[in-house]
């Protein structure tokens, strides 16, 4: 067998399975599966049987190992308070670190947007390359099935892969220490898990984005590591340059100093990762009581302690709201894009 009749056979296999479910649901009283989840079904299998997924989830449940070793090897310091339950020892089990490897949080913020790129910048482009794509549209079936589908089954597979790797860390904590997590702490870590996926989901928008406006999907890879690299290393260097021309001297009054701060506080809200960082620290740190710089007239009467959890999420709202709004926006551009693209078979 050839390679071209390999890609018929292959180009053919989203048709036929589309086509299939398509039939089933027209018939009366019969409880067949909807074209729809058919297709993220096919999804999701494509991506548990992708090697470069499988690699990425494989780092990540060793970086997972490593992090819960670090935390568990240091537990003198966990339990510094005397009383390892008001300590919030399964909180500091996804932050402790000993400088040798990062917390939890912090690999899951740094290996988190090379999964969603990898996910999601071959999703269109391949399709269309193979011929895929203009024998689904040959279907009956809406054009925005497969952009929704692809979506959907990326974020089901990273649902499903945070939230196993927070219940292993919550699970070893409990094995080994055998004291259960008090339910603001477990709250606390689903939270931190659902703040995750809409992380990573943001990385495999944009990642879906590159994937729709470029052909190859080579160029698309490149584009979103580019934007990561961006965000991660030459953007705050960006943000030291600027800032640097307004620092005030020593002898700057307090207001002049805070409104220093309060600049580089606000460039740094540019940045998605920045915006996780901040958003996760609070949620798993409940002494963190504000987030940037404060006058002393904000400092008078604050007493230290931690927050409630209500009060926490009321400090990371701003930063939730502005991951979930670039989210979305990356979102709605590919699926404008994608509903206007012209989408012709190869011959």
């Amino acid at each position: 067998m050839n390679n071209s009749t390999e890609k018929v056979i292959e180009s053919s296999i989203w048709a036929k399975l589309v086509l299939f479910f398509s039939q089933q649901d027209k018939v009366p009283g019969d409880q067949a599966v909807h074209p729809f989840w058919s297709m993220v079904q096919k999804e999701i299998a494509d991506h548990i049987r992708s090697w470069r997924v499988m690699i990425l989830i494989a780092i990540i449940v060793l970086t997972c190992i490593g992090s819960i070793y670090t935390a568990l090897t240091n537990l003198d310091k966990i339990a510094d308070s005397g009383n390892v339950e008001n300590a919030f020892f399964f909180l500091k089990l996804f932050t402790i670190s000993d400088g040798t490897l990062p917390s939890f949080f912090v690999f899951v913020g740094f290996l988190g947007p090379l999964m969603g790129v990898s996910m999601g910048f071959d999703a269109v482009n391949s399709e269309q390359n193979r011929g895929t794509l203009s024998r689904i549209l040959a279907q009956p079936i809406p054009r925005d099935y497969i952009l929704n589908a692809k979506f959907v089954a990326s974020i089901i597979v990273l649902g499903i892969l945070f939230f196993a790797l927070s219940f292993t860390v919550l699970g070893t904590g409990l094995i080994v220490v055998g004291i259960p997590p008090t339910a603001e702490e477990f709250l606390r870590i689903i939270f931190f898990t659902l703040l995750s996926v809409v992380y990573v989901s943001f990385w495999l928008n944009l990642s879906i984005l590159f994937s729709v406006r470029f052909k190859q999907s080579a160029t698309s890879a490149l584009s979103g590591i580019g934007v990561w690299l961006f965000f991660t290393m030459f953007y705050p260097l960006i943000v030291n340059i600027i800032t640097k021309a307004f620092q005030p001297s020593k002898f700057a009054s307090q207001r002049a100093v805070y409104f220093y701060e309060k600049l580089k506080f606000s460039l740094s809200q540019v940045m998605p990762n920045e915006l996780y960082n901040e958003a996760t620290s609070t949620l798993l740190t409940p002494t963190v009581r504000t987030l940037g710089p404060l006058s002393m007239e904000q400092l008078q009467g604050a007493i230290p302690g931690p927050l409630p959890l209500g009060q926490s999420l009321l400090l990371v709202w701003p930063q939730l709201t502005g991951l979930t709004a670039l989210t979305v926006v990356c979102f709605s551009v590919s699926y404008y894009l994608f509903m206007r693209r012209e989408i012709r078979s190869k011959s």
